[in-house]
């Protein structure tokens, strides 16, 4: 599934985000709605295709993946809105974060729990003293250097997924548990704009600091996934990709 551009685009034919991890439910639910089974059939194939080109032996990640137009023959990963290519983009890992634990809850495949798990101890590792993160892993850290509160945002939501599929009695619970709990007292404490007029519920979220484009802001997506985080921890409500029960509210 090509991100940007039409088919033979010079520049994006054959490119894969990891971004779009986070659109697959819309197929696998399409399928269950339908029973059609091809629609789930394209998202296994793409979330598989991320695994294997977008996750590096590390568990850090790309952005982007380039595959060649003609035969689907891999050519290399680089980025759009990371530091380097060789970098890691923080909130391209919060996707993949969530979207591997998405792409488990439909199809049970223990590659993508995996795989999200390892996503999520690589950012965990590599958080700064308050546990809300840089823009990128890589970049030099100075004075003026962007956060990315969205990334911590998104990660919010995917550990909650992970400890909603995680049996009880699974280890990395505990862990998990508490990165979450500094996360959100984190965001809750020095990045939420509670009590202040404001234009958003986040402060310090970044969305193309390459490319000089919201350095320090507020980000729609930002303020989205630490409400679904709230709503999930206060109310129970369990995110946007379950089924809701009528006597929710």
């Amino acid at each position: 599934m090509q991100a940007w551009g039409h088919e033979n685009d010079e520049q994006n034919g054959g490119r894969i985000i990891i971004d779009c991890l986070m659109n697959l439910p819309l197929l696998y639910w399409a399928s269950q709605m339908s029973g059609d089974p091809s629609y789930g059939e394209v998202a296994y194939k793409q979330a598989e295709l991320s695994r294997r080109y977008l996750v590096r032996g590390d568990d850090s990640s790309y952005h982007t993946f380039y595959f060649q137009k003609e035969n689907g023959n891999p050519l290399g990963g680089g980025t759009h809105q990371g530091y380097r290519d060789g970098s890691t983009w923080t909130r391209g890992q919060a996707w993949g974060i969530y979207g591997f634990a998405l792409s488990y809850r439909y199809t049970q495949d223990p590659a993508f729990l995996g795989t999200s798990k390892r996503l999520l101890r690589y950012f965990v590792d590599h958080l700064p003293e308050d546990h809300v993160a840089y823009w990128d892993f890589d970049v030099p850290i100075e004075e003026h250097t962007s956060r990315d509160s969205s990334a911590s945002a998104i990660t919010a939501c995917g550990m909650l997924e992970l400890l909603k599929l995680l049996p009880e009695g699974d280890p990395d619970r505990v862990w998990i548990s508490d990165s979450l709990e500094r996360t959100m007292q984190s965001l809750v404490k020095h990045y939420a704009t509670i009590g202040e007029e404001a234009e958003g519920l986040l402060k310090h979220g970044s969305y193309h600091v390459r490319g000089n484009s919201g350095l320090d802001d507020y980000m729609i997506w930002g303020d989205y996934y630490y409400l679904e985080a709230l709503m999930r921890l206060e109310r129970s409500i369990p995110g946007y990709w379950y089924e809701r029960s009528a006597s929710v509210s």
